[in-house]
Protein backbone atom coordinates (compact mmCIF):
# COMPACT_ATOMS: atom_id res chain seq x y z
CA UNK A 1 0.00 0.00 0.00
CA UNK A 2 1.39 3.31 -0.91
CA UNK A 3 1.60 5.85 1.95
CA UNK A 4 -0.40 8.35 -0.91
CA UNK A 5 -3.52 6.42 -1.21
CA UNK A 6 -6.54 7.38 -0.02
CA UNK A 7 -7.03 5.46 2.60
CA UNK A 8 -4.14 6.64 4.50
CA UNK A 9 -5.51 8.29 7.09
CA UNK A 10 -8.13 5.37 7.65
CA UNK A 11 -4.73 2.94 7.74
CA UNK A 12 -3.89 5.43 10.73
CA UNK A 13 -6.94 6.32 12.78
CA UNK A 14 -7.40 2.47 13.37
CA UNK A 15 -3.64 1.82 14.17
CA UNK A 16 -4.32 4.67 16.78
CA UNK A 17 -7.38 3.20 18.43
CA UNK A 18 -5.86 -0.27 18.17
CA UNK A 19 -3.09 1.62 20.37
CA UNK A 20 -5.11 3.77 22.55
CA UNK A 21 -7.25 0.33 23.85
CA UNK A 22 -4.07 -0.96 24.52
CA UNK A 23 -3.04 1.78 26.84
CA UNK A 24 -6.28 2.10 28.66
CA UNK A 25 -6.39 -1.82 29.13
CA UNK A 26 -3.04 -0.61 31.42
CA UNK A 27 -4.37 3.11 31.94
CA UNK A 28 -4.94 3.52 35.88
CA UNK A 29 -3.58 -0.77 36.60
CA UNK A 30 0.25 -0.16 36.28
CA UNK A 31 2.20 -2.33 38.64
CA UNK A 32 5.98 -1.55 37.69
CA UNK A 33 7.42 1.88 35.96
CA UNK A 34 11.04 1.03 33.90
CA UNK A 35 13.38 3.70 33.72
CA UNK A 36 15.14 4.60 30.17
CA UNK A 37 18.90 5.77 29.68
CA UNK A 38 17.78 9.11 29.70
CA UNK A 39 15.92 9.07 33.35
CA UNK A 40 12.40 9.31 31.26
CA UNK A 41 9.70 6.93 32.35
CA UNK A 42 8.79 3.98 30.29
CA UNK A 43 6.05 1.14 31.10
CA UNK A 44 4.48 -1.96 29.89
CA UNK A 45 1.87 -0.19 28.05
CA UNK A 46 4.16 2.20 26.14
CA UNK A 47 6.01 -1.35 24.72
CA UNK A 48 2.73 -2.92 23.57
CA UNK A 49 1.37 -0.12 21.71
CA UNK A 50 4.40 0.48 20.01
CA UNK A 51 4.53 -3.34 18.91
CA UNK A 52 0.63 -2.55 17.93
CA UNK A 53 1.66 0.63 16.06
CA UNK A 54 5.21 -0.75 14.28
CA UNK A 55 3.84 -3.89 13.39
CA UNK A 56 0.62 -2.32 11.66
CA UNK A 57 2.67 0.00 9.98
CA UNK A 58 5.10 -2.10 8.09
CA UNK A 59 2.51 -4.72 7.02
CA UNK A 60 0.14 -1.58 5.64
CA UNK A 61 3.22 0.04 3.99
CA UNK A 62 6.38 -1.96 4.05
CA UNK A 63 8.52 0.22 2.08
CA UNK A 64 8.34 3.28 4.41
CA UNK A 65 10.45 2.89 7.23
CA UNK A 66 9.42 3.85 10.81
CA UNK A 67 11.10 5.63 13.37
CA UNK A 68 9.68 5.44 16.97
CA UNK A 69 10.77 6.67 20.10
CA UNK A 70 10.54 3.05 21.72
CA UNK A 71 13.12 1.52 19.47
CA UNK A 72 16.81 3.38 19.28
CA UNK A 73 18.02 1.46 16.45
CA UNK A 74 15.49 3.40 14.27
CA UNK A 75 17.22 6.55 15.44
CA UNK A 76 19.99 6.07 13.63
CA UNK A 77 20.66 9.27 11.33
CA UNK A 78 20.18 8.44 7.65
CA UNK A 79 17.80 5.76 8.08
CA UNK A 80 15.33 7.71 7.53
CA UNK A 81 15.21 8.93 3.78
CA UNK A 82 12.49 11.61 2.24
CA UNK A 83 9.68 9.31 3.50
CA UNK A 84 9.69 8.05 7.18
CA UNK A 85 6.91 7.49 10.02
CA UNK A 86 7.08 8.88 13.29
CA UNK A 87 5.50 6.98 16.13
CA UNK A 88 5.28 8.40 19.60
CA UNK A 89 3.38 5.21 21.44
CA UNK A 90 2.41 7.10 24.58
CA UNK A 91 3.30 10.93 24.30
CA UNK A 92 2.71 11.95 27.78
CA UNK A 93 3.79 8.74 29.56
CA UNK A 94 4.08 11.30 32.94
CA UNK A 95 0.56 12.06 32.52
CA UNK A 96 -0.31 8.36 31.85
CA UNK A 97 1.28 6.88 35.02
CA UNK A 98 -0.33 9.43 37.02
CA UNK A 99 -4.01 8.34 36.00
CA UNK A 100 -4.50 11.93 34.43
CA UNK A 101 -6.30 11.47 30.96
CA UNK A 102 -4.28 13.96 28.48
CA UNK A 103 -1.58 10.97 27.55
CA UNK A 104 -2.00 10.61 23.15
CA UNK A 105 -1.00 7.84 20.70
CA UNK A 106 0.85 9.54 17.53
CA UNK A 107 1.81 8.73 14.14
CA UNK A 108 2.70 10.96 11.72
CA UNK A 109 3.98 10.85 8.19
CA UNK A 110 6.81 12.95 7.24
CA UNK A 111 7.53 13.86 3.55
CA UNK A 112 10.80 15.74 2.85
CA UNK A 113 10.88 17.43 6.67
CA UNK A 114 7.35 18.31 6.98
CA UNK A 115 4.52 16.30 8.54
CA UNK A 116 1.59 15.89 5.62
CA UNK A 117 -0.48 13.46 7.37
CA UNK A 118 -1.23 12.93 11.55
CA UNK A 119 -3.45 10.93 13.56
CA UNK A 120 -3.52 11.85 17.39
CA UNK A 121 -5.60 9.46 19.85
CA UNK A 122 -6.16 11.00 23.31
CA UNK A 123 -8.48 7.64 24.73
CA UNK A 124 -9.08 8.93 28.27
CA UNK A 125 -10.42 11.69 26.64
CA UNK A 126 -12.70 9.98 23.99
CA UNK A 127 -11.03 12.36 21.22
CA UNK A 128 -9.63 11.18 18.16
CA UNK A 129 -7.85 14.02 15.53
CA UNK A 130 -6.63 13.45 12.14
CA UNK A 131 -5.03 14.90 9.71
CA UNK A 132 -3.19 15.56 6.14
CA UNK A 133 -1.97 17.92 4.04
CA UNK A 134 -4.36 19.60 1.19
CA UNK A 135 -7.41 17.28 2.92
CA UNK A 136 -7.86 19.70 6.14
CA UNK A 137 -8.26 17.40 9.94
CA UNK A 138 -11.22 16.30 11.23
CA UNK A 139 -12.20 14.73 14.78
CA UNK A 140 -13.66 11.36 15.41
CA UNK A 141 -15.43 10.00 18.20
CA UNK A 142 -13.20 7.21 20.23
CA UNK A 143 -14.60 4.56 23.06
CA UNK A 144 -12.52 1.59 24.13
CA UNK A 145 -12.63 -1.42 22.50
CA UNK A 146 -15.37 -0.53 20.20
CA UNK A 147 -15.63 1.49 17.48
CA UNK A 148 -18.47 4.37 16.70
CA UNK A 149 -19.27 5.10 13.70
CA UNK A 150 -19.93 8.94 13.79
CA UNK A 151 -19.61 11.96 11.93
CA UNK A 152 -16.22 13.20 11.36
CA UNK A 153 -15.92 16.73 12.69
CA UNK A 154 -14.36 18.74 10.51
CA UNK A 155 -11.55 21.32 12.91
CA UNK A 156 -11.86 24.87 11.85
CA UNK A 157 -9.52 27.22 14.04
CA UNK A 158 -11.12 30.29 15.84
CA UNK A 159 -11.01 33.75 14.51
CA UNK A 160 -8.65 34.95 17.50
CA UNK A 161 -9.00 38.30 19.10
CA UNK A 162 -5.50 39.08 19.03
CA UNK A 163 -6.07 41.16 22.31
CA UNK A 164 -7.43 38.66 23.99
CA UNK A 165 -5.31 35.33 23.08
CA UNK A 166 -6.04 31.88 23.95
CA UNK A 167 -2.87 30.29 25.25
CA UNK A 168 -2.26 26.26 26.06
CA UNK A 169 0.55 24.96 27.13
CA UNK A 170 2.77 21.48 28.75
CA UNK A 171 1.26 20.96 32.56
CA UNK A 172 4.51 19.22 33.08
CA UNK A 173 6.46 21.46 31.42
CA UNK A 174 5.63 25.11 32.76
CA UNK A 175 9.05 26.85 32.02
CA UNK A 176 9.76 30.25 33.45
CA UNK A 177 10.22 31.05 29.83
CA UNK A 178 6.65 29.98 29.06
CA UNK A 179 5.80 32.30 31.82
CA UNK A 180 7.69 35.36 30.14
CA UNK A 181 6.18 34.48 27.49
CA UNK A 182 2.47 34.53 28.54
CA UNK A 183 3.43 37.66 30.38
CA UNK A 184 4.51 39.42 27.20
CA UNK A 185 1.54 39.04 25.51
CA UNK A 186 -2.11 39.71 25.85
CA UNK A 187 -3.40 36.39 27.18
CA UNK A 188 -6.42 36.08 28.42
CA UNK A 189 -7.31 32.47 29.15
CA UNK A 190 -4.12 29.88 29.82
CA UNK A 191 -5.22 26.42 29.67
CA UNK A 192 -2.91 23.93 30.78
CA UNK A 193 -2.85 20.85 28.82
CA UNK A 194 -0.62 17.27 28.28
CA UNK A 195 1.45 15.90 25.35
CA UNK A 196 0.34 16.44 21.46
CA UNK A 197 -3.26 17.20 22.04
CA UNK A 198 -2.07 20.64 22.92
CA UNK A 199 -2.14 21.04 19.04
CA UNK A 200 -5.58 19.27 18.74
CA UNK A 201 -6.61 21.99 21.03
CA UNK A 202 -5.66 24.80 18.83
CA UNK A 203 -6.89 22.76 15.43
CA UNK A 204 -9.84 22.24 16.44
CA UNK A 205 -10.68 26.02 17.47
CA UNK A 206 -10.04 25.90 21.60
CA UNK A 207 -7.23 28.02 21.93
CA UNK A 208 -4.88 30.45 19.65
CA UNK A 209 -1.27 29.85 20.40
CA UNK A 210 1.19 26.69 22.00
CA UNK A 211 4.57 28.09 23.15
CA UNK A 212 6.71 25.25 24.18
CA UNK A 213 9.77 26.64 25.75
CA UNK A 214 12.12 23.24 26.63
CA UNK A 215 13.08 19.87 25.35
CA UNK A 216 10.93 17.61 23.10
CA UNK A 217 11.42 15.23 20.19
CA UNK A 218 10.37 14.98 16.63
CA UNK A 219 8.00 12.17 17.78
CA UNK A 220 6.24 14.26 19.93
CA UNK A 221 4.99 17.07 18.20
CA UNK A 222 4.84 15.36 14.38
CA UNK A 223 1.52 13.93 14.22
CA UNK A 224 0.07 17.31 15.96
CA UNK A 225 1.85 19.34 13.90
CA UNK A 226 0.25 17.87 10.66
CA UNK A 227 -2.85 18.10 12.14
CA UNK A 228 -2.79 21.68 12.73
CA UNK A 229 -0.85 21.78 9.42
CA UNK A 230 -3.85 21.20 7.60
CA UNK A 231 -6.04 23.96 8.72
CA UNK A 232 -3.32 26.03 8.01
CA UNK A 233 -1.69 26.25 11.52
CA UNK A 234 1.84 26.83 12.33
CA UNK A 235 4.60 25.45 13.98
CA UNK A 236 7.69 27.71 13.74
CA UNK A 237 11.34 27.96 15.68
CA UNK A 238 11.98 31.19 17.57
CA UNK A 239 13.61 32.50 14.29
CA UNK A 240 10.26 31.80 12.77
CA UNK A 241 11.47 29.38 10.39
CA UNK A 242 9.33 26.37 10.01
CA UNK A 243 9.67 23.51 12.47
CA UNK A 244 11.47 20.50 10.52
CA UNK A 245 11.32 16.98 10.56
CA UNK A 246 14.38 14.26 10.14
CA UNK A 247 17.19 16.07 11.89
CA UNK A 248 20.27 13.78 12.75
CA UNK A 249 19.20 13.41 16.47
CA UNK A 250 15.59 14.12 16.19
CA UNK A 251 15.47 16.84 19.06
CA UNK A 252 13.28 20.01 18.18
CA UNK A 253 14.42 23.57 19.36
CA UNK A 254 11.99 25.70 21.34
CA UNK A 255 9.13 26.38 18.97
CA UNK A 256 5.86 28.45 19.06
CA UNK A 257 2.58 26.58 17.43
CA UNK A 258 -0.29 29.05 16.21
CA UNK A 259 -3.60 29.27 14.14
CA UNK A 260 -4.03 31.39 11.18
CA UNK A 261 -4.64 35.23 12.30
CA UNK A 262 -3.44 35.04 15.44
CA UNK A 263 -0.67 37.80 16.38
CA UNK A 264 1.73 37.57 19.33
CA UNK A 265 4.77 39.10 20.81
CA UNK A 266 8.16 36.95 20.35
CA UNK A 267 11.12 38.12 21.92
CA UNK A 268 10.78 41.63 19.47
CA UNK A 269 8.46 42.75 17.33
CA UNK A 270 5.31 40.99 16.27
CA UNK A 271 4.45 38.03 14.43
CA UNK A 272 1.22 37.41 11.96
CA UNK A 273 -0.29 34.20 11.56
Amino acid sequence: MSASSGDLLDTLCDLARRGGDIAMAHHGRLENVMTKADDSPLTVADLEVDRCLCEGLEKAFPDIPVVTEERAESHAPGFVGSQFFLVDPIDGTKEFIRNRGEFTVNIALIEDGQPVAGVVCAPAVGRLFAGKAGEGAFELPYAPSRMIDGPRNVLKPRTPDNGALVVVASRSHLTPETKAFIDANPVASFTSAGSSLKFCLLAAGEADLYPRYGPTMEWDTAAGHAILAAIGGVVEDLSGATLRYGKPDYRNPNFIAYTPGTQFRRNAGWTAG
